[in-house]
């Protein structure tokens, strides 16, 4: 990866304790894996941050190679990858989700 494009994508999610990597933006997801996320952490009334890979091809690739996940959205929890759309769907629907992030964030 060149080094530029990863210090760029660590100074993004560096930005917010929850940064998400997504199609379009919080207000406006443009699918509905994204649109997935933004309804889990409005839900949990977590703040976060975001960012739209539609607006930059470069950073959209390279968050794949970066996390070595090969899909979008990417959630962040304080800098470490947390998972993609099904994975929080799946800690939300558990209860494990709240109890992370508040933990993360209280820590």
């Amino acid at each position: 990866m060149d080094p530029a494009l990863k210090k760029r994508i660590e100074t993004l999610v560096a930005s917010s304790p929850v940064f998400v990597f997504m199609k379009g933006s919080k207000l406006m997801p443009q699918c509905g894996f994204s649109n997935n996320v933004v309804q889990v952490l409005n839900a949990l009334g977590i703040p976060y941050e975001a960012f739209d890979v539609l607006s930059d091809p470069e950073v959209r690739q390279g968050i794949k190679d970066y996390a070595h996940w090969p899909t979008v959205p990417q959630v962040y929890l304080k800098g470490e990858f947390l998972g993609g759309s099904d994975i929080l769907i799946e800690m939300y629907n558990s209860g494990e989700l709240r109890e992370t992030i508040e933990v993360a964030l209280a820590s």
